[in-house]
């Protein structure tokens, strides 16, 4: 089975979102939706296990070989990533049950987890494919089902966020499958491997250049980057809290990862960065993107749209190391992708937990939870440490190697900016720490601790900032090869 876990690792979570839409009891639809995010974590650690080591895993689908058929390719780039989306699945999916029995409609549940199932089919497809075309389809898949999973919230402007989004989402897709089409009509091909040998041919004609040109528009699009980001503050605000969770921690990091691998796989890092020049727009929009969208966080009352906003800022970090386009910079980016993963998950989770109790996440909601939910406000505060990049959590070692890549490139400037940004996101964070634990609680409400079905779910996230904070190594190893692979650096 284990030369088979490539196209498995898509086909059973497909397979199991129609079931889980078929069964009318919440409770089997959800245990369907565990079983497929944790088959997907076992399919991923499995992928990544092979990969480490500098294998490249090529899987025909159909027995068609490449570049004829479709392929499904995994390098120690993508499985990182598949990884990091079945992890969080893992995750999410337990600490939904009750989250979403309180956040959506009971007659919906059901076809909730099969649209969460879904999005997650598509996230895994779009790392796992080695065709350009199935690319879109899966980016179609994974947006659509969270279209929908936003519209699910229980606040009537969930509806026009998630309109916001299918209207943004798809100018984003239309300019992706439009680079696409100008690349096959040059090229007869869409294999990934086969495009990057094809393309150097044709480099000089002007399809390629517009091509690149729609690819990047879309891919900025749908990762979020500044200024367009502007549908991902309402759609986190007002999705359902697993929902939040869940996207928040993958949906942008596999459009991080789109972008990765069309820049420096298909097209390759000489004709991005050297003769697109694309760097010269990236790393100004990383640093605004950085600054002015912490500052933002800083003035919002709503905890979600905070972490929203800082969700922009972090993206920036992201990009700005894909900008300097060096073996450091990309690591720092890959790090980043897992460890913010790791972080914004946690923080929105004990949102998730604050909502189900208080059924607000406002700041002003949540005078005095310091006491009343010890173990939910502990985890914000160790998901907020990491966000700032204080020593022992993973956000210091993301930020850290960002630093060091900055100041590699002689860009100290640079690396001064990234530390502003750090002491911005002191700011937000003390904001809502300063009112759970320094402002009295108003007598009689009845809140207690969230349940221990959700808590455990946001302390395995928890214990994982830390913990991959202080042991790095498997990380930053998997980390640096996948980096070496995109930048052609054999080793």
């Amino acid at each position: 089975m284990s030369d088979h876990l490539p196209v498995l690792l898509v086909v059973v979570p497909l397979i199991a979102a129609p079931i889980a839409a078929l069964i009318r009891s919440v409770r089997l639809s959800w245990l369907i939706a565990c079983g497929a995010s944790w088959w997907a974590l076992y399919a991923a650690w499995g992928l990544l296990s092979r990969v480490r080591g500098g294998e490249v895993i090529s899987y025909a689908l159909g027995g068609w070989p490449a570049p004829y058929g479709i392929e499904y390719r995994v390098d120690a780039v993508n499985a990182w990533v598949i990884l990091i989306v079945a992890a969080i699945a893992s995750v999410a999916t337990p600490y939904a049950y009750q989250s979403v029995r309180r956040e959506v409609e009971s007659d919906r549940v059901s076809l909730f987890y099969s649209a969460w199932i879904l999005c997650l089919t598509g996230l895994l497809g779009i790392s796992v494919t080695g065709d350009v075309f199935n690319v879109f389809v899966f980016l179609e898949i994974s947006s659509l089902s969270a279209y929908a999973l936003i519209s699910l919230g229980q606040d009537r402007r969930a509806l026009t966020s998630a309109y916001q989004y299918l209207i943004m989402g798809s100018i984003g897709a239309t300019f992706i499958v439009i680079g696409i089409g100008l690349m096959y009509i040059m090229t007869g091909t869409l294999n990934m491997m086969d495009l990057s040998e094809r393309l150097p041919a044709v480099m000089d004609t002007r399809a390629i250049p517009v091509a690149f040109a729609f690819l990047t528009v879309g891919f900025s699009l749908k990762l979020a980057l500044f200024p367009l980001h502007l549908w991902l503050p309402n759609a986190y605000t007002f999705a359902p809290s697993a929902v939040t969770a869940f996207i928040a921690a993958t949906a942008t990091k596999v459009a991080v990862y789109m972008m990765l691998r069309f820049f420096f796989t298909v097209f390759g890092a000489a004709f991005a960065f050297d003769v697109m020049q694309v760097d010269l727009i990236l790393l100004p929009l990383a640093l605004v993107a950085i600054l002015s969208t912490s500052l933002v966080a800083i003035h919002q009352q709503n905890v979600k749209r905070l972490l929203a906003y800082s969700s922009v800022a972090q993206i920036g970090y992201m990009i700005l190391g894909v900008s300097l386009a060096s073996v450091a910079g990309l690591t720092a980016g890959l790090l980043h992708l897992f460890n913010h993963a790791l972080m914004k998950g946690a923080l929105f989770m004990a949102m998730g937990c604050v909502m189900y109790r208080v059924g607000s996440v406002r700041i002003d909601a949540m005078a005095g939870l310091g006491k009343k939910m010890p173990w939910t406000m502990a985890a914000f505060v160790v998901g907020g440490l990491s966000i700032i990049g204080v020593p022992l959590t993973v956000g210091f070692i993301s930020k850290w190697y960002l630093v060091q890549a900055a100041l590699a490139a002689g860009l100290w400037w640079v690396a001064a900016l990234v530390m502003v940004g750090s002491l911005m996101a002191v700011i937000y964070i003390w904001r809502v720490v300063e009112v759970a634990y320094l402002s009295p609680a108003p007598d009689g409400d009845g809140v207690a601790e969230a349940p221990l079905a959700m808590l455990i779910p946001l302390w395995v996230l928890v214990a994982a900032n830390v913990y991959f904070g202080v042991n790095a190594g498997l990380t930053t190893e998997v980390a640096t090869r996948a980096a070496e692979i995109l930048m052609g650096v054999t080793s």
